[in-house]
């Protein structure tokens, strides 16, 4: 029994709307000999005519209705695909969750979602915000695909890779007297009253980690949860701070002044996501872009400028 195949399909289909050799050879771009030899060839090999032909006008044959109807469908279907490539294509009617720390949330995590945006303009996007301890639920619960953190987790469900190294920074009120220094020494902004973040937790641990390591005593005048929390109590005058630099990559910020640390003070990123689990096409391109914008965030520094003391 001959089987149709699709080239022989969309051949039919085209003399059937167009009525001519000649017409369907046009909207075919080939040409219309052989258009005639594969008509030919396809009612023999079926033994069925599937054409009336009255003055060089292809008619559809009574006998043939229901093969016409299969092809209207398969064409039909193939149209709803087509249909359904481009709306995911869009990212219409598909939805992308994920996470992040808020350090890297406030600008990075933007930036990133934007680029993502203007490639799916009609993705549903839902991004979170989450402490460390927030992060094994959502993960191993699938509510999202991946979080990016500033520290690692510790669970053998969860996998760390690292998305991005970056540094701490001190950040001062700009009329601080330390705000025209080029860079500063934490032994610098000990003589003043330090903001942070509570040092049990792991993201304060690393703000704290210069303190310690240069032996001094951690001792805030005032805390916040949130990096952000941080960068508005410095930016009202209230003290000064020890942060990571993804928290105040934004370039301009009013009445906050960013100063490079001389110790030697690294954080580093990573996207965490639940072992085994095979990521979405659009999960893996916002990490590519969240890597790309956090490289960018160090790579310009635009505060780093600033002439020495």
């Amino acid at each position: 029994m001959h089987q149709l195949t699709l080239r022989q399909i969309e051949v039919v289909r085209a003399v059937m709307l167009t009525g001519t050799i000649s017409g369907a050879a046009r909207m075919l771009n080939v040409s219309a000999p052989g258009i005639s030899r594969l008509v030919k060839h396809t009612e023999e090999a079926l033994g069925l005519r599937l054409f009336e032909r009255r003055g060089g006008v292809y008619l559809p044959a009574v006998e043939a209705s229901a093969i016409f109807d299969q092809i209207g469908r398969v064409f039909g279907n193939v149209e709803n695909l087509n249909r359904a490539v481009a709306s995911m294509q869009r990212g219409e009617a598909v939805d992308l969750s994920f996470a992040s720390a808020p350090s890297v949330a406030q600008f990075i995590a933007a930036r990133a979602v934007r680029t993502v945006r203007q490639r799916y303009p009609d993705l549903f996007i839902d991004l979170n915000i989450l402490k460390i301890e927030e992060t094994i639920d959502y993960l191993m619960l699938e509510r999202g695909e991946f979080v990016m953190m500033s520290t690692s987790i510790e669970n053998a469900g969860i996998s760390n890779e690292i998305a991005a190294e970056g540094r701490l920074a001190a950040i001062v009120p700009e009329d601080h007297p330390l705000a025209g220094f080029g860079r500063v020494s934490i032994h610098d902004l000990v003589k003043y009253p330090m903001i942070g973040v509570d040092p049990d937790d792991p993201y304060g641990a690393v703000c704290a980690a210069p303190l310690r390591e240069a032996g001094l005593p951690i001792r805030y005048s005032m805390r916040g949860r949130f990096a952000q929390t941080v960068v508005s109590l410095v930016r009202h005058g209230l003290g000064v701070a020890v942060i990571d630099e993804f928290s105040v990559a934004e370039l301009y910020m009013p009445g906050v002044v960013r100063l490079p640390l001389i110790e030697n003070a690294p954080i580093t990123i990573y996207v965490v996501t639940k072992s085994g689990r095979v990521l979405s096409g659009f999960a893996e391109y916002a990490i590519q872009q969240l890597r790309r914008e956090l490289v960018r965030a160090t790579e310009s520094r635009p505060w780093e400028q600033r002439k020495a003391r």
